[in-house]
């Protein structure tokens, strides 16, 4: 260190008075280009929103803030479940706490084929890690899946036609061992009415329509299908599944949600 700021005081290790203990402190909101696992290509770059916090005991004035972004930097080239834990470790470690919470909220792309054309396109999915450590880990990949959904109801008392919707599906999952988030994403997309696509030529208009109608259902019969998707992946030991439509002819969203045992 530069001896001209070595006599410069820290602040955020005096003592504090209070005797309030703070559950959470640190950073939050922090954009940052990170490199993750990807199944198909090896490894993927994107930019994440990023929190990161740790507990801060009452006889502390304050945590360094500054720590968090060294911490990232050190990490940045590959974020991922493999890594997740080292960089909790490193946060507890560095800024001598006893608890450290990390949120990575990432746009991830997967190049999907549409389904008559073949044709080529990138599909956004946002997907996150989210954990915590004290003497254990506890970490959750999450997974928000866009779909299509065609209502049972409308198509069965319509003359003609039914009325869909597209609707997003919020998996969250622990796991044991080492899961793809393609394989999240692909149960999930099996279960509804259709996938959605970034591109479609009138071929796969004609189909993607068809194959909707052909398979109705309500946000609970999506809820219930994925879940029994996720239940079958043999990595995953917690799960939760929520879906939302976005309904096309009422003022409101329908809403599921399902939680393992």
């Amino acid at each position: 260190m530069n001896h001209e700021y070595a006599g410069l005081a820290d602040v955020q290790s005096m003592v504090d008075n209070r005797r309030i203990p703070l559950r959470r402190v640190g950073i939050k909101n922090i954009r940052y280009p990170i490199t993750v696992l990807d199944k198909a290509r090896g490894h993927q770059q994107t930019v994440a929103s990023i929190n990161m916090y740790v507990n801060l005991p009452h006889q502390f004035k304050g945590t360094h803030m500054s720590r968090f972004v060294e911490i990232l930097n050190e990490y940045r080239q590959e974020i991922n479940v493999r890594t997740f834990e080292m960089i909790l470790s490193a946060m507890r470690e560095r800024l001598d706490a006893q608890e450290a919470h990390l949120e990575i909220d990432f746009p991830y792309f997967i190049e999907k084929t549409s389904p008559v054309t073949a044709t080529k396109g990138l599909m956004e999915y946002g997907c996150g890690l989210h954990g915590s450590m004290t003497d254990t880990l506890d970490m959750l990949l999450i997974a928000r899946v866009p779909v299509t959904t065609v209502c049972p109801c409308s198509k069965e008392i319509s003359s003609y036609g039914a009325h869909n919707q597209r609707g997003e599906v919020r998996v969250r999952v622990r796991f044991d061992r080492f899961i793809w988030l393609e394989d999240v994403i692909h149960v999930v997309e099996s279960c509804a009415s259709s996938d959605v696509y970034s591109v479609l030529k009138r071929p796969d208009e004609k189909y993607v329509t068809e194959y909707a109608y052909d398979h109705p259902m309500f946000v609970e019969d999506l809820v219930r299908a994925v879940y029994q998707g996720i239940k079958e992946l043999p990595e995953v030991t917690w799960f939760s599944v929520e879906a939302e439509n976005f309904e096309s002819i009422h003022n409101h969203s329908a809403y599921a949600y399902a939680v393992s045992e």
